[in-house]
């Protein structure tokens, strides 16, 4: 056999194990991921919803003390997280460019089951969203998240004429309003809070699927202030 008779031999089996490596890695891979995805699923049902806020206000002091660590952001997160959603947390806050909850609670992909709306209220179609996370998620924690200076919020409160749909937003915070006008301290403040407090109370009579949850331990409901002078989310209900 001549010398390049057994290079082209050798190049032939070279090919053929790397070819067989990779057939391996092929099949064995679906099964880590699958893996990885039970594992997420199995740790997630094991936090606690008080479990779940204290991690989710741990975070909030990182984010605070600007030491935030970025958790599950990485390229394997998103392979894991394409098999499967384990959130640990449902956040319904305001639709709000300064307000995103995977960075103010320093959380990442896969994490947090948003819910955006102006005026952070319910209706039906939140309900529902709720509701999903709660029961085929069975994300544990719901955080109703106000913030300072609200725009729909302060809206609800001028009481004037707004165009097109937002005046759906305006009517849906305006009990908040009503209900804060003879306070005394910052009427805008007291309206950004009381309409937290308000769809916290809410939440039990809109879903009966909810209250069940919470009456069985497997829910837990808070609302929250976002500060955004400070980055400090306040437990206010």
């Amino acid at each position: 056999m001549t010398e390049s008779e057994k290079t082209s031999r050798i190049s032939r089996r070279n090919l053929m194990l790397r070819a067989g490596a990779g057939m391996l890695a092929a099949s064995i891979a679906p099964t880590l991921l699958q893996a990885q995805a039970a594992n997420a699923a199995e740790i997630i049902s094991e936090i606690t919803p008080d479990g779940a806020l204290k991690k989710l206000m741990q975070g909030n002091q990182r984010y605070i003390e600007q030491k935030r660590t970025f958790p599950d952001q990485a390229r394997s997160r998103i392979v894991e997280v394409a098999q499967g959603q384990h959130p640990f947390a449902t956040i319904l806050a305001c639709s709000d460019s300064r307000v995103t909850p995977e960075i103010i609670f320093d959380q990442g992909l896969g994490d947090l089951f948003d819910i955006r709306v102006a005026g952070n209220f319910l209706d039906d179609v939140v309900l529902g969203n709720i509701e999903y996370a709660a029961l085929e998620l069975g994300v544990p924690l719901l955080v109703i998240l106000g913030h300072e200076r609200c725009g729909a919020v302060k809206a609800a409160l001028d009481g004037k004429a707004v165009p097109g749909h937002i005046g759906t937003l305006v009517a849906a915070i305006k009990p908040a309003v009503d209900a804060t006008k003879n306070l005394d301290g910052d009427a805008w403040d007291n309206a950004v809070r009381a309409n937290v407090k308000m769809n916290v109370q809410k939440l039990s009579s809109s879903s009966p699927i909810l209250a069940e949850s919470v009456k069985a331990g497997k829910l837990k409901v808070v609302g929250g202030r976002y500060d955004l002078d400070s980055g400090k989310v306040e437990i206010i209900a």
